[in-house]
C-alpha cells in the first residue's frame, strides 16, 4: 500500500528581510497574533526558536497541546512527522512547518510500502509504532507511542498477543526490557542517538565522577548500560531538576540543554561528543528550522501541510488511542 500527501511550497522570496534577531522575534509575535496562531516547539530546536514558542515540549506533550489548542493556525517548530501529527489531530486548522526538509531519519528508514510488507509477515501482531514515523505508517498501526509512554502502553496490551514495534530498534529493546514483553522490532535507528562516543562518555565519567549519566532510550544498548537514569526528553529535563547530583552527562540531542540550564542554573551539564569528536549529535533536521524561516512561514502562511483524508482518518485512530491510554 502506497500513501501520498500534498504540500504547499514556500515562495522563494518574500520581499523583505529582518536581519536583527530581536526584530525578528518581535515580528514573529506580531504575526502570531494577526494569524491567531500558536507556536509549538520541540526541545531540540534552536534557543531563539524556543524563546519564541508558546509551548515547548517532547512529542507526547506537543501532541496533547496540538489536540487541545483553539488556535486557528499551528506553527510546528520541529520535524515533519510532528507537524503531520498536528494536522492529523486538527484537519480544519492550518498547520505550518518552517522548513519542509526538516525530516527524520527514523521516519525515512521506515517507508510505508516496506512497512506494509513487514506487517503482512506478522499478521497476528499488535502494531505499536513510535510517533517518529510518517502519517502513512501511523495509518497502518494499532497504537502510537512516544518515548514518554511506550513502556506504560505496552504493559496495557493483551499478554497473549505478540507485538510488532517500529521504527526504532534501540527504543524497542529498552521497552521490551522495561515492560517484560517480547517485541518484534523494525530495524530502524536515530542518526543522532547512534553517534555518541562510548570512549568519550567513559572519559567524562572518569573526569567527573560526581556527575550523573542520563540517557534517552533511543541510544544504543552499550551506552544505556552506562547510564544512571534513562528517560524521554521531558523526563531527562525533570531529572536534572529533581536529582541531588550537582552535574550531569547528557546523552541526547543537545537542544534540551538550553531548558536544563534555564531550570537548573546551578548545575553543570556535559555534552557527549560524537564518535569522531564532532558535534554531530545535534539533529541536522531539527536545525533546518530557523528564526527567519519561522517568521517567513507566518508571513506567507506557507509551507502548509495537507494530508490525504483517508490516511489522516486511519492515522487518527491509533493516535487517539495513545492519548486515551496515556491519560
Amino acid at each position: 500500500m502506497v500513501f501520498t500527501q500534498t504540500l504547499t511550497q514556500t515562495p522563494p522570496e518574500i520581499g523583505r528581510n529582518l536581519a536583527d534577531p530581536a526584530d525578528l522575534a518581535a515580528a514573529i509575535q506580531t504575526l502570531k497574533k494577526e494569524r491567531r496562531a500558536i507556536i509549538l516547539a520541540h526541545y531540540y530546536q534552536d534557543d531563539a526558536i524556543q524563546d519564541s514558542a508558546d509551548f515547548i515540549g517532547d512529542s507526547l506533550e506537543l501532541s496533547r497541546r496540538a489536540a487541545s489548542t483553539e488556535a486557528e493556525v499551528i506553527v510546528f517548530c520541529g520535524v515533519h512527522f510532528m507537524a503531520e501529527t498536528a494536522k492529523i489531530l486538527n484537519p480544519g486548522k492550518t498547520v505550518l512547518l518552517p522548513d519542509l526538509e526538516a525530516g527524520c531519519s527514523l521516519a525515512d528508514a521506515c517507508p510505508a510500502d516496506a512497512f506494509a510488507d513487514f506487517r503482512r509477515r506478522h499478521p497476528e501482531h499488535i502494531v505499536v509504532s513510535y510517533i517518529n514515523c510518517s502519517a502513512a505508517v501511523k495509518a497502518q498501526s494499532d497504537l502510537i507511542c512516544t518515548s514518554s509512554n511506550a513502556v506504560q502502553l505496552v504493559q496495557q496490551l493483551p499478554a497473549d498477543r505478540p507485538i510488532l514495534f517500529a521504527p526504532d530498534q534501540n527504543l524497542g529493546r529498552w521497552v521490551a526490557r522495561e515492560s517484560g514483553r517480547e517485541l518484534t522490532l523494525w530495524p530502524g535507528s536515530c542518526i543522532v542517538h547512534e553517534t555518541f562516543s562510548e570512549q568519550a562518555l567513559l572519559r567524562l565519567r572518569l573526569e567527573h565522577p560526581e556527575a550523573e549519566v542520563i540517557a534517552h532510550p533511543e541510544c544504543q544498548q552499550h551506552l544505556l548500560d552506562l547510564a544512571d537514569f534513562i528517560g524521554s526528553t521531558s523526563k531527562l529535563l525533570q531529572r536534572t531538576e529533581t536529582s541531588a547530583a550537582p552535574s550531569f552527562i547528557v546523552l541526547t540531542e543537545p537542544g534540551i540543554l538550553y531548558q536544563m540550564r534555564r531550570r537548573s542554573p546551578s548545575k553543570t551539564l556535559y555534552e557527549v561528543p560524537g564518535a569522531d569528536g564532532c558535534s554531530c549529535n545535534a539533529c541536522p533536521y531539527m536545525r533546518l528550522n530557523t528564526l527567519e524561516k519561522l517568521w517567513q512561514c507566518l508571513e506567507t502562511m506557507a509551507p502548509a501541510l495537507e494530508l490525504d483524508e483517508d490516511i489522516r482518518r486511519q492515522a487518527l485512530v491509533p493516535i487517539e488511542r495513545m492519548l486515551a491510554m496515556s491519560a
